[in-house]
Order: C-alpha cells, then sequence, then structure tokens
C-alpha cells in the first residue's frame, strides 16, 4: 500500500511554481513535448504547453522543497542533447512520451545515464502492452499511464473508462510486482468534476498510486499567479485533495468494495450519456 501521493502542476509561471512549491505541490511540470502533438491533439480540447528549455533553468531556480519534472519529445534524432540540456538545467526527473517500443525506452535510459529519475509515459497501446518489459529496464524509476492519448487510442468514449474496464488496474498491478511506483490520470478539486475528484482518488488509494496530475480544470487554466489566488486558495485544495487520498487509503474492505462499484457505474452513467 502507499500513504504518498505526489500532486504535480504543469507550468512555467515562476511566480505560479514558487507559490505552489510553498503550498504543497511536490512535483513542478514544464513540457517540453512539441514533436507530433499537433497532429495528435490540434484537434482537440487539449492543452499544448508552449514551454521551453528556459522555462527548466527559471523554475529550478523556485521549485524550493518541490521536483521538477520535464516532459521532453518522443525519442527522435536529438534525444541525447535534449535530456543533456533538460539535466543542466535542473531537471531532477525526465518523462518520456509518446513511445512504443521498448528499443525507444532503453536508448532512452541509456542516455539520461542514472543522473536523474525517469519515467516513460504509457500513452500507446503498444507501450501499455510492454509494460511488463519497461519496468525491468534499469533505470526507470517510475511509469506514468497517460489517460488522455491512451483512451483514445482505446477507442474509449471518456478518459477514465480505462479504470473500468480493467486496463489501468492490469498495469498497476505490473508495476506493483516490479516494485516500481506509478501514477495516472489527472484530477479536479475535491466536490468538482464530471467523475468527482473523490472517486478517482479512491482508485488511486485501492491501487497503489503515488503520482497525479493537478488538471487545468482544478486551477481554472491560471496563467499568473494573481488569476489563480482569484479562483483559488491552492493550499486548501491541495490539502482537500490529499486529505480525501488518506482517507481512502485507510479504508475498511467492505468500503473499498463499495467505492470501486460506484466508481465503475458513474463512468459506465458517463459513458453511456
Amino acid at each position: 500500500m502507499n500513504d504518498k501521493l505526489n500532486m504535480m502542476l504543469i507550468t512555467n509561471n515562476i511566480d505560479i511554481a514558487a507559490y505552489a512549491s510553498a503550498c504543497g505541490v511536490t512535483r513542478l511540470f514544464v513540457d517540453l513535448e512539441i514533436n507530433g502533438k499537433y497532429e495528435r491533439q490540434g484537434h482537440l480540447d487539449t492543452v499544448i504547453s508552449h514551454h521551453s528549455m528556459s522555462d527548466v533553468e527559471a523554475v529550478n531556480k523556485v521549485k524550493g522543497e518541490a521536483e521538477l519534472l520535464v516532459r521532453l519529445n518522443p525519442y527522435h534524432i536529438d534525444s541525447e542533447q535534449e535530456i543533456n540540456s533538460a539535466i543542466e538545467n535542473g531537471a531532477d526527473i525526465i518523462m518520456l512520451p509518446m513511445f512504443r517500443t521498448i528499443e525507444e525506452v532503453s536508448k532512452f535510459s541509456e542516455l539520461i545515464a542514472g543522473r536523474v529519475k525517469f519515467i516513460p509515459l504509457i500513452e500507446t497501446i503498444d507501450a501499455a502492452n510492454i509494460v511488463s518489459d519497461i519496468v525491468k529496464i534499469k533505470g526507470v524509476s517510475e511509469v506514468y499511464f497517460g489517460l488522455n492519448d491512451l483512451h483514445r487510442e482505446m477507442g474509449c468514449k471518456f478518459m477514465f473508462e480505462p479504470l473500468q474496464n480493467g486496463c489501468i488496474e492490469a498495469l498497476a498491478k505490473i508495476a506493483t510486482d516490479a516494485r516500481v511506483p506509478f501514477g495516472f490520470g489527472g484530477i479536479a478539486r475535491v466536490g468538482e468534476g464530471m467523475l468527482p475528484a473523490e472517486l478517482i482518488l479512491s482508485e488511486h488509494a485501492r491501487l497503489g498510486s503515488s503520482n497525479v496530475i493537478l488538471s487545468r480544470t482544478f486551477h481554472r487554466n491560471s496563467t499568473n499567479l494573481d488569476d489563480l489566488k482569484m479562483v483559488m486558495d491552492l493550499q486548501v485544495e491541495v490539502k482537500k485533495l490529499l486529505d480525501s487520498f488518506n482517507e481512502h487509503i485507510f479504508r475498511k474492505n467492505e468500503k473499498i468494495t463499495k467505492d470501486k462499484l460506484l466508481l465503475d457505474e458513474t463512468i459506465a452513467a458517463i459513458v453511456n450519456g
């Protein structure tokens, strides 16, 4: 059983980054992935970040106690240069997105060479099919299940459908058996979301997840600190999520079963619309 949940916030704004770290956000996320993203998501209601390597250096200077996670481009000819630059600029964790083969993960890990933590982002069916091999690769610190692209490739109607159909449970078991930490999806505020945050947290607790991304719904797409403070008390909302997670950690078996049933029923109702 995992009893710690890292909250990850995607931002390149140094004021938000510093504030978020002080409010209990444990991972700041600079997103440099751009290769192929417009082709995949340009027509969808998703966020395509416009962060730069200089943002890595800037956020690193204000990160406080938080770790700095940098998502790079999928493996390509300039991956070594990108990896070295990210590490030189202060990355504590590097994430590899949108891969399909074990060779891509192995080569990426070799280039990182144990200098920082390495998280492969499982967001394709091909990647999901080789998780049992991924968790054995030297240098892989954690894995993350990216529901945004994965659910689309699986032909699901709703991002959290892989929680209902057994996909994430099976992948989580592989990671847990290999003693590799994992996380999945995004989350809104407690009391909010089409699928309530509390239900998503119940599944994080049940499966043993240790990481979750704070969604744009969570912070209302705030792009500067004044806007963020106007729409929320970040410290309070982070604490609410952690308190809810901790409550779910210590549930009795009967409550775990009941919550899982409610989660599945809620997802089914959303899918069937």
